[in-house]
């Protein structure tokens, strides 16, 4: 598998349940240079289950990173060793997630009041693989969520070897707030993560966080290195036909129909595999979001695709039906 230029300027979150590999390509298909995250993946799940299937995706989506939740030293370098042996461009911990089953595991947001056991996976990680090591975390946790704090958990994994933070700008809740709570309910500080730049010019600061415009993103390049965008790139994916030509000069814009041809061919290969419609549907229910008529498309969508006998047939009658309104 080739691997693609390595560039964050501009990202899509990895998220549980919408980051998949068929999102993923749908995503490639509306940009070029966008890094794309896979959802998280446990290092216990790598090292001791089916770790191909785990990892597997097309090529065509790189530049693609793999983002892992764990805190065993020995498992997380045993799973960034799998990481680059299946040609994955980057792999980052999860700092950030504050759902009770990952905290169960000892692993996602509850980690930042732990950065020395981040610092000794990194490391560990860095010795078993040549891949960039990068780290996604909040800008604290509960009632720790001083500044002082975040320098410190910053710093202390800076100094293992880690280059790129990508930091969500709101704090976790540990308890009292759910994981689509935590995405809300904290209130944002973008300064925060601006600051963090401000102190630390060696280090690549990306900042993550209630972004839904490309205008907030230009905004938010001019004070760090890049942006991961979540939730709207999901709800929204055409967004992402802007990135290549307003952040990385090139020109190239597809139309959603251009996009839909391109991913039904996709489609047709993989139901030749077994993939059900429903998974390759789900990704493209936005892909239409903010058109005329495009309650029609995510309708149908909804209906039909989870039907056994569901196939490329759905994504043509809810496009045929939104033509038809318009007579």
């Amino acid at each position: 598998m080739g691997k693609g230029t390595l560039n964050r300027r501009f990202s899509v979150a990895p998220m549980m349940e919408c980051t998949d590999r068929h999102f993923r390509y749908l995503a490639r298909l509306l940009s070029r240079h966008t890094l794309l995250y896979t959802e998280m993946i446990t290092s216990a799940a790598l090292v001791h289950g089916d770790r191909d299937h785990l990892l597997a995706y097309d090529a065509f989506e790189h530049p693609v990173a793999l983002q892992l939740g764990g805190s065993k030293a020995d498992e997380m370098a045993q799973a960034a060793e799998l990481a680059e042996a299946h040609g994955f461009d980057e792999v980052n911990i999860n700092c950030g997630c504050p759902s009770d089953r990952v905290q169960s595991g000892s692993f996602g947001a509850c980690l930042m009041i732990e950065p020395q056991i981040v610092a000794d996976n990194v490391k560990a990680m860095r010795a078993a693989c040549d891949l960039p090591v990068t780290i996604k975390s909040r800008i604290g946790v509960d009632h720790h969520d001083s500044y002082e704090e975040l320098v410190r958990f910053v710093e202390c994994i800076a100094a293992a070897g880690c280059e790129t933070f990508i930091v969500h700008a709101r704090k976790a809740w540990l308890s009292g707030l759910s994981p689509k709570q935590n995405r809300d309910v904290p209130p944002l500080d973008y300064e925060q993560v601006y600051r963090l730049k401000g102190d630390y010019p060696e280090l690549e600061i990306i900042i993550n966080g209630g972004i839904t415009t490309l205008a907030e993103t230009e905004q938010h390049l001019k004070h760090v290195d890049g942006v991961m965008m979540g939730r709207e790139a999901y709800r929204n994916p055409y967004i992402l036909a802007e990135i290549d030509a307003q952040f990385y000069g090139d020109e190239r814009v597809s139309v959603r129909q251009q996009i839909l041809e391109q991913y039904a061919n996709y489609c047709a290969r993989q139901l030749e595999l077994g993939t059900r419609m429903h998974h390759l549907a789900k990704p493209v229910i936005g892909l239409f979001h903010g058109e005329p008529r495009s309650r029609l498309w995510r309708q149908h969508i909804s209906e039909q695709a989870h039907k056994h006998t569901g196939g490329l047939e759905v994504l043509e009658q809810a496009f045929l039906k939104m033509e038809a309104a318009v007579i």
